[in-house]
């Protein structure tokens, strides 16, 4: 199967830098998979698991918002966050979808109401990897 070369960054490091087979992402509007050779597109992330195929093989990991960038010589994925299953703490994901989770049934503004969903769809994506 043909390779592609695939970046992923976030603000703090970059996540990884290699060649790839296959790489599926959860875009805004449903699962977007990209194989070698596909159109260029911009598509913006939601928050899910990234699946990277290698030599057979597949990897999964935890990213959040961001959007993905396919040209013609490589494929970028920007997100804000990006963690391994073994990156990942359960226990501070519990906790942070505990939290988000108590604050939506409280009376909230409409931007609160906001941010506590994004911090249950990150902690809710975390916690799905981790399983």
């Amino acid at each position: 199967m043909k390779t592609f070369r695939l970046e992923v960054l976030t603000p703090e490091r970059q996540f990884f830098d290699g060649e790839v087979e296959q790489i599926i992402v959860e875009a805004c509007d449903g699962r977007l998979a990209v194989l070698a050779g596909h159109a260029p597109m911009v598509a913006p992330l939601a928050d899910g698991t990234l699946v990277l195929r290698q030599s057979g093989q597949e990897r999964r990991a935890f990213h959040s918002m961001g959007f993905l960038e396919v040209r013609p010589d490589r494929v970028l994925v920007f997100a804000q966050a990006c963690e391994w299953p073994e990156e990942i703490d359960e226990n501070r994901a519990r906790a942070a979808y505990e939290k988000a989770t108590e604050e939506l049934r409280q009376r909230q503004s409409i931007l609160e109401h906001r941010h506590s969903q994004l911090s249950l769809s990150r902690a809710m994506a975390r916690l799905r990897l981790k399983r």
